[in-house]
């Protein structure tokens, strides 16, 4: 189940349908999946989080909260984040793919936000999520560009 501050709960298929109505409008616009991730006492929360930004113009979000009771290293983490996020995006192609020529267009616009950066201890993990990002076929931005995963789905996370 996903949540919209806009929309309240929804499950996938209502999210893709969400987004296409928004993205009927005149303009230019990102799909975008981030995924976050908190260790918690006794298991990880994962917050994954899906962007459709009308670039220049604002956009819409939903996110989706999963616990795991296996507690993860910071680089198992980050692996099993940028794993979700990709499962995520495969699972919204799906669903678009009704119209081929319409799912490769969002194909096209899709990006996956990777909660990695050049400092800090992601550094030494960041070849290896971005090269599993772009062999998938997809667009990898990475801090500071990740907003999606750096700060929408970073901001759930916290809300825990």
């Amino acid at each position: 189940m996903f949540i919209s501050p806009t929309y309240g709960p929804l499950e996938l298929e209502q999210v893709v349908q969400r987004m296409c109505a928004f993205m009927k409008k005149e303009g230019e616009y990102r799909i975008i999946v981030g995924t976050d991730s908190q260790p918690l006492m006794r298991s990880t929360l994962f917050v994954s989080a899906i962007v459709v930004h009308r670039i220049g113009r604002g956009g819409i979000y939903f996110y989706r909260k999963t616990y795991d009771l296996k507690p993860y290293s910071t680089k198992e983490r980050i692996l099993a984040e940028a794993s979700m996020s990709l499962v995520l995006a495969s699972e919204i192609l799906q669903l678009l793919a009704r119209d081929i020529v319409l799912s490769e267009h969002y194909r096209q616009l899709l990006e996956i936000h990777l909660d990695v950066g050049e400092k800090g201890l992601t550094r030494e993990i960041l070849n290896v999520v971005v090269g599993m990002v772009k062999g998938s076929g997809y667009v990898a931005q990475i801090k500071p560009d990740a907003f999606a995963a750096s700060c929408v789905a970073d901001k759930h996370t916290k809300s825990a």
